[in-house]
């Protein structure tokens, strides 16, 4: 299976998300704060592997809902470390972003194929 758009970012952005926790580590940040940070960052991805292999389309719609909520819990964390100034790469938060929006469009159109 070749991978779609949508996991290629998803993955990209959790291995950026891994490489600013070890920043902040250096930093010395509150590891409850990197904790959540890598935990929902990296979750996105995964949720997003895991819908391509859905029972169904409201599975699958499901399961994108899902990575849609960590996105949106990593989008908060950024703003806090961003804010904070634990990091300063706003980039980070682009991306974010990004594959939000993206999977606010996988979402809308995959609920418009099964009607």
């Amino acid at each position: 299976m070749s991978e779609s758009p949508l996991m290629v970012k998803s993955k990209a952005f959790a291995l950026e998300v891994i490489r600013a926790c070890r920043i902040l580590r250096e930093a010395r940040c509150e590891n409850a704060l990197i904790h959540q940070f890598l935990r929902s960052g990296t979750s996105i991805g995964a949720n997003i592997r895991e819908a391509f292999y859905a029972h169904g389309k409201a599975d699958f719609v499901a399961k994108l809902h899902i990575a849609l909520k960590e996105c949106s819990e990593t989008e908060y964390w950024l703003e806090l470390l961003i804010e904070s100034g634990y990091y300063h790469d706003q980039t980070i938060l682009d991306r974010c972003m990004e594959v939000k929006r993206i999977l606010i469009a996988s979402i809308n159109t995959a609920k418009e194929n099964t009607q």
